[in-house]
């Protein structure tokens, strides 16, 4: 299997649909604070890199959610559809948007530290702390994730 693919998907209401020729097939779980709040329990995503197209922009809203990053979501429906770095435009998008989400394989966990004990993946992952994270990818200093 490739390690990146092309793929489609939509919110829940399919008013907001997007292209990304770019996803790692390689998915993760975020179990940051930030993340679990907004998603209802760990995030489970895929890096989209920078190019990703929308068909429209307009239903969406976008939340500055950290000095570092913004969350994107669709003004009809609520569904979560993005997690971006400011800086570099990288886009992190839920696994569950795509049309074809059984091309993915879990495989890595950031803020591990941060995850609360009553829930576990049994699958063999890659793990790195918040600090882990920061050092990594540069993206922040403080202690919680954007």
């Amino acid at each position: 299997m490739s390690d990146h693919i092309e793929g489609k998907g939509s919110c829940l209401c399919g008013e907001t649909c997007f292209t990304a020729p770019k996803i790692s097939t390689k998915a993760g779980a975020c179990h940051c604070g930030m993340c679990r709040k907004w998603a209802g329990g760990p995030l489970m995503a895929v890096d989209c890199g920078t190019d990703v197209s929308f068909d429209d922009a307009a239903n969406i809203s976008v939340y500055n959610s950290s000095d570092w990053a913004e969350r994107g979501f669709c003004k009809k429906c609520g569904s979560h559809l993005f997690y971006r770095l400011k800086e570099s435009g990288q886009y992190i998008m839920p696994i569950g948007l795509f049309d074809e989400d059984e091309k993915f394989s879990f495989d890595h966990q950031v803020f591990i530290d941060e995850k609360p004990s009553y829930y576990s993946f049994a699958n063999e992952t890659s793990n790195m702390t918040g600090a882990e994270v920061f050092a990594h990818y540069g993206a922040g200093s403080d202690e919680t994730a954007g």
